[in-house]
């Protein structure tokens, strides 16, 4: 079997509870963070266990994404590291995120089991209201990211695009600052693969990192990375803490949102364009649609686009993975599309919105159904060629059945 994308790295199960104040304790109030394996709370595997039947866990990482493009109708492998357990081999937590991806689809042979480290957990305050609870995470296993056993994991399934996530969330995938994971994209590149990496440092509260202006470390892991990608995409948030560390600090409160994501695109492009001859992307995603710019060869670029989501309508459930779910769709159009992606003749456009219907329908979707809105390639490339505004999720459900 051809496959056509494969998804690496962060191997987590995200589990969501009114009684994790714990969650609050570890990393701050409303706060996100990075935290270290024996640091995690030692919960029972029978408890984990007990919370997987009970509908608090969703896999995450390319959780959010894998099951996504599988029920689009591609082909899509996941390849990572979950910890060993009783339950058929891996722990309670492996073997639900496991059992989730297989069951939508996914080739999960190139996941494998680690013999000390557990699966990667992440623990989210489900707080009511407006008010946000922290979000701790322990990659665990998925910090022993070892580049050479997935060089073998590209040479047996062949893919023709390969989707890193995340920077900045693996102690051993990070390593060398950075210039690993790289050497990676470029030597899967060099085998013309289409790359994708994005950046997830959990660093605690956005804003006042963007009002410090304050850098912030493992940004800097993006500096090789950059030039290497094919694609990258990230959140209006991360993009000024991303520039606030390789450029210096800018006063990003004296100018409209709008002007402040076409001054980051800028930035990207004057700093990291390869000139190689091969088409790149670059854009930021935002609450109602997303920023892009691109090269293609031989083409002078344009400047960056704003794509506004035609599929704004109904009611959001959960804004986890929102981005991911984002990268999914635009990953899919393009694995789709793959000849006129290269030669720069894509409709790049088009692109975009076919990733805001996948974030739509996925932060709508019932936490016990994420993937369940998401059709058939054909079926969603239809409702984005339809130029329809959709003002109902009814009308855009109904459109797609």
């Amino acid at each position: 079997m051809v496959i056509d994308v494969l998804i690496l790295n962060t191997t987590v199960v995200d589990f969501r509870r009114a009684d994790f104040e714990f969650a609050d304790e570890l990393v701050g109030k409303g706060g996100v963070a990075k935290c270290k394996t024996e640091d995690m709370p030692n919960f029972s595997q029978e408890q984990f266990a007990e919370w997987i039947e009970q509908g608090f866990a969703t896999a995450g990482g390319p959780g959010n994404a894998a099951p996504l493009i599988a029920r689009a109708g591609l082909n899509v492998a996941v390849g990572g590291n979950l910890g060993k357990g009783d339950y058929d081999g891996l722990d309670a937590q492996g073997r639900f995120f496991h059992d989730c991806l297989a069951s939508n689809g996914v080739d999960v042979s190139e996941i494998f089991v680690h013999p000390e480290l557990p699966t990667g957990t992440t623990f989210i305050h489900d707080t009511p209201g407006r008010d946000r609870g922290g979000i701790a995470t322990f990659l665990n296993a998925s910090d022993d990211f070892d580049f050479e056993i997935f060089k073998g994991a590209v040479d047996r399934l062949k893919p023709s695009i390969v989707y890193y996530m995340y920077s900045g969330l693996s102690e051993r995938g990070d390593a060398n600052g950075g210039r690993d994971l790289a050497e990676f994209i470029k030597w899967c590149r060099d085998k013309e693969i289409v790359t994708i990496a994005d950046s997830s440092t959990l660093t605690g509260n956005p804003q006042e990192w963007i009002r410090s202006g304050r850098p912030v470390e493992e940004y800097k892991l993006l500096e090789p990375l950059l030039p290497e990608v094919d694609l990258f995409f990230t959140s209006s948030d991360e993009a000024k803490m991303i520039q606030n560390t390789l450029a210096g600090g800018r006063r990003w409160n004296k100018f409209a949102e709008h002007e402040n994501n076409l001054h980051f695109l800028d930035f990207l492009g004057e700093r990291f364009w390869r000139k190689d001859n091969r088409t790149m992307m670059f854009g930021v995603t935002v609450s109602d649609g997303a920023y892009e710019k691109h090269i293609c060869p031989g083409i002078v670029p344009d400047g960056a686009n704003k794509i506004v989501s035609r599929f704004m309508a109904g009611e959001v459930v959960d804004l986890v993975g929102a981005g991911d779910s984002f990268r999914a769709g635009l990953v899919t159009y393009i694995a789709r599309n793959l000849d006129d992606f290269r030669s720069g003749t894509m409709a790049f456009a088009e692109a975009i919105q076919m990733g805001n219907l996948f974030a739509s329908l996925y932060i709508k979707a019932p936490l016990d159904d994420r993937y369940g809105g998401i059709r058939t390639y054909d079926k969603m490339l239809k409702v984005v060629r339809s130029g329809i505004t959709y003002r109902s999720f009814d009308a855009l459900q109904k459109a797609l059945s």
